[in-house]
């Protein structure tokens, strides 16, 4: 048991006109899972990032995010918020000293350690990584995120 957080990525595929990329898809995912041939695939689903216990970026998400409401629900996320997060992250990690400031840890029932030491600062750099990725990478401007947690 404990917190488990995730950013998942959705792109929609069009289904107007020819669309060779839906086509293709759906091609690929039927042969995988032949069930699917009969359906139309219209909408890619993936993991763009899984946290375990970071429970600063949890209370970050649910701050910015979610309106103040914890309850484990599915959560759209801008880009804008997305980079929002990443520029406060890497301030803490610019100076740790910052961190109960921009990005206080949080209490919670299994929501981890709350003390700003390594596992703290690894979060932070697997968020900065994972959220560069992200918007770095023209490749992801057709998808949408939603932040969605359990605990």
């Amino acid at each position: 048991m404990g917190l488990d957080m995730y950013l998942k990525a959705s792109r929609f595929l069009w289904s107007h006109g020819e669309d060779p990329e839906r086509a293709k898809v759906g091609k690929i995912i039927s042969e995988l899972y032949p069930e699917v041939a009969a359906l139309e695939v219209d909408e890619i689903h993936a993991e763009a990032a899984y946290w375990r216990k970071a429970n600063a970026i949890h209370a970050w998400f649910v701050t910015n995010v979610q309106d103040d409401v914890d309850d484990c629900g599915y959560y759209d996320v801008e880009r804008e918020q997305l980079q929002q997060l990443l520029d406060t992250v890497n301030k803490v990690l610019e100076d740790p000293t910052l961190a109960p400031d921009l990005l206080p840890t949080q209490r919670g029932f299994f929501f981890g350690g709350s003390d700003y030491d390594e596992w703290y600062m690894d979060n932070l750099k697997y968020t900065k990584e994972r959220i560069e990725l992200l918007l770095s990478n023209d490749t992801y401007k057709a998808w949408n995120f939603k932040y969605h947690s359990s605990w």
